[in-house]
């Protein structure tokens, strides 16, 4: 390796002192790290940092490298798809500055991940690597121009001198592409081979300084021992070819982590704080405090969930609830930190700032999905060094055998064995697709919280409800209405409604909504727990409404569902009116299960309330198996007995007994109005608490997994076709770099397809 090359490798300049001070300050941190009490009482920290550098998925590991050998940092993950790294560390052994002064030593750059330098860093190496490609495509064209003749004229049709001056002259138009356009290449074999690891950059940096050594000696000692085509021409089209594939590539990263970071990065900057009296102040949100009043402009987000105080505007909720529509919101109205005010500005009251905001969780989530490693990576990770290895011995070996078949070819069949084998393809076949899929799902308000259960949720054979509060919803509605035939239907149900108006009962509020309003004047009105309300009509004849043995109502089938019923006293038959009431069905719980029924699935319901209730909703939803009084440790043994069955369980629910069997099962779902516990157990959390979204999921998720066996088989397939032309000396350099661009360029767009 020249000086000019080393010097690309060297580690970027450390931080200044104070630009360690704006870092390690608690509010620079606070968009990109959680603080937490340890139990021995020490602060620790969760922070996601935004990477530039990498050039290629086997960069997660040189940083993962550096970043645990600093004191204090107790994990480290590295996503290469996201370019995001999770680091979790000891504030008190530990600083912010000292994490990228590692990441920094090792060549790359770290910087918060939701801090505007990191946008400015994206553009900067997009520019840059759009840069290095240009000058590599430029000198391509003049050096293919000067050494085209050479290959179309016979021998001695141009002179010497000229032939020796066009070589010469090709020599010197590469210079500027192996130094400047090829330095990721080298920098990034320098790194990793500074970490004792073999990098996917290892064969491709050897093979072109191996093609410029070679073309060098060919081009000033013609016919010699590289014989006499100096093959720089094919050096800069594969380098270009190279470049131009990870261009590609790095746009289509970026578009994705853009995507993604849109949806994290709702929150303004800054916004206007109203004093007690009147006047405004622009101050940062990282001020504001709970019991603020803010005025938010149209167009702007809600820096925390709040109460609107003055004016109505509609508001975009669709990151926060999965709810496409804008809604309406008035004064008394909450509103969510992070939805964004779309109509007028309105004064809003904080309520919740920071963590403690459904914004951001919701942060949190994504961010934990964007730096998971899926167990496919880590996989191909353990087997990325082996395999460089081989590549680099099989490399040697096609050297060998050639140098004894034709002396002047072994150094370019070498050459396109290092290029055509590298494993980007490969490596990026999985993470790319899981992470499109991951930015998709949460456009529709689906979060992932592990990677690995979007790859699980396609393989997946039964699908196992919960039923109260989701297949149902948590409040009754009127089913059905018993009368004698004779009765005075309006008058009765009008009595009826009047009198429910005037209690709280939970039955009571189900009937007022189902039956029309109507207005009468009660007096000695007296509710006794567990039984229902009475009072006295305007000719002062007592009614009553609740229990029918209460009321003194005949019920003229066997009670299966909530009743209650309406009589005076002393009543006949034909002044007595009998409600049925029933749970309220979600509205879009049938299309759900019937979607999930056209993808195979085998839906059933497992609950813990009575058979009988469970078993009427069942027959509603049309579901042929349901199992009800099931404690949660027999749901835990139903879950346990499917999958020892061979079967792949889905599990729904909510509630915080549903817990243990959300973890248990291969997949979970939890929606956004359950418990905390149900939440952090559960594999997706469904904002908006929409059932519709689980069907869409499944379906994406075998889009996903469909991608992903493509991209590999891709991947397999062009090595399995490749490799043995390179052996065989059919595969030029410039050809083999072409194809290997091509490679990892394909399962890129290819998982592209799934972020729509």
């Amino acid at each position: 390796m020249t000086s000019s090359q080393a010097g690309l490798a060297l580690p970027l300049p450390p931080l200044t002192p104070r630009e360690k001070a704006a870092l390690d300050d608690d509010a620079s941190l606070a968009r990109c790290t959680r603080w937490r009490q340890s139990a021995d009482g020490q602060r620790q920290a969760e922070s996601v940092f935004a990477l530039q550098g990498m050039y290629c998925a086997a960069c997660a590991g040189v940083i993962e490298a550096a970043l645990r050998r600093v004191p204090g940092v107790d994990s480290a993950e590295v996503n290469a798809a996201s370019e995001r790294a999770l680091v979790r560390w000891d504030a008190s052994r530990t600083r912010a500055s000292a994490l990228v002064d590692a990441v920094q030593a090792a060549g790359y750059r770290a910087l918060p991940a939701e801090h505007e330098a990191a946008r400015t860093a994206r553009q900067r190496e997009s520019r840059q690597a759009l840069w290095r490609l240009f000058v590599a495509g430029f000198c391509m064209m003049q050096v293919m121009m000067l050494t085209t003749p050479g290959y179309l004229s016979a021998p001695g049709e141009i002179a010497p001198d000229l032939a020796a001056l066009m070589r010469w002259a090709a020599w010197v138009l590469t210079l500027p592409v192996l130094l400047f356009s090829a330095g990721p290449f080298f920098k990034g074999a320098w790194h990793a081979l500074r970490q004792r690891r073999v990098g996917m950059d290892v064969p491709v940096a050897l093979g072109i300084a191996v093609t410029f050594v070679a073309g060098t000696v060919a081009t000033f000692e013609p016919g010699g021992l590289f014989g006499a085509d100096p093959y720089l021409d094919s050096m800069t089209m594969f380098v270009s070819f190279l470049l131009a594939g990870r261009w590609l590539e790095l746009r289509a990263r970026h578009r994705s982590t853009e995507a993604l970071d849109a949806l994290l990065q709702r929150l303004p900057d800054a916004i206007e704080r109203l004093a007690d009296d009147g006047s405004a102040q622009t101050v940062p949100v990282a001020r504001l405090q709970v019991g603020d009043r803010v005025r938010v402009a149209a167009g702007q987000a809600f820096p925390g969930d709040a109460l609107v105080l003055e004016g109505s505007t509609q508001v975009d909720e669709a990151m926060l609830t999965g709810e496409s529509r804008p809604v309406e919101r008035a004064a008394g109205d909450a509103v969510v930190g992070g939805s964004l005010n779309l109509a007028a500005p309105v004064t809003v009251r904080l309520q919740k700032l920071g963590e403690g905001t459904r914004y951001q969780q919701i942060v949190e989530l994504l961010q934990h999905a964007l730096t998971q490693r899926p167990g496919v990576l880590r996989l191909a990770d353990r087997w990325a060094g082996p395999f460089l290895l081989g590549v680099l011995v099989l490399a040697a070996g096609a050297a060998a055998v050639w140098s004894v078949i034709d002396l002047t070819r072994a150094v370019w069949v070498a050459v396109a064995v290092l290029i055509v084998t590298c494993p980007c393809a490969l490596s990026l076949a999985a993470p790319a697709a899981l992470l499109a899929a991951t930015g998709g799902l949460a456009r529709r308000g689906v979060l992932v919280q592990r990677l690995d259960a979007i790859e699980a949720l396609g393989a997946v054979d039964i699908a196992v409800f919960d039923k109260t509060g989701t297949l149902t919803q948590d409040r009754l509605v009127l089913a059905a209405t018993h009368l004698a035939p004779q009765a005075d239907r309006a008058a009765l149900l009008a009595r009826a409604a009047s009198l429910a108006a005037l209690s709280r009962h939970p039955l009571s509020a189900a009937l007022v909504q189902a039956l029309p309003g109507a207005s009468h004047a009660w007096s000695e009105v007296c509710e006794t727990a567990g039984q229902g309300i009475e009072a006295c009509d305007e000719q002062g004849r007592r009614w009553r409404l609740g229990a029918p043995g209460w009321v003194g109502s005949s019920s003229p089938t066997e009670a299966t569902r909530p009743r209650v019923a309406c009589a005076p006293q002393g009543a006949t038959a034909e002044e007595q009116v009998l409600f049925e009431f029933d749970e309220a069905l979600r509205t879009d719980a049938q299309e759900a299960l019937q979607g999930l029924a056209a993808h195979g699935l085998q839906v059933r319901l497992l609950s813990g309330d009575t058979q009988g209730s469970v078993q009427a909703v069942a027959q509603r939803l049309g579901i042929e198996l349901a199992h009800g009084q099931a404690t949660p440790e027999d749901k835990l043994r139903a879950i346990e007995s499917l999958q020892a069955q061979g079967h792949r369980v889905l599990m729904v629910g909510d509630g915080l007994n549903d817990g243990p069997v959300l973890a248990r099962a291969d997949v979970s779902f939890a929606l956004a109005h359950g418990s905390a516990l149900a939440q952090q157990r559960s594999d997706f959390i469904v904002l908006g608490s929409r059932l519709g979204e689980i069907p869409a999921a499944l379906a994406r998720a075998r889009k996903t997994v469909r991608v992903m066996r493509q991209n590999l088989g891709w991947a397999l397939a062009y090595n399995a076709a490749c490799v043995p032309l390179a052996l065989a000396g059919y595969l030029p350099p410039w050809a083999a770099g072409l194809g290997m661009a091509a490679s990892s360029l394909f399962v890129v767009l290819n998982a592209l397809r799934l972020s729509r």
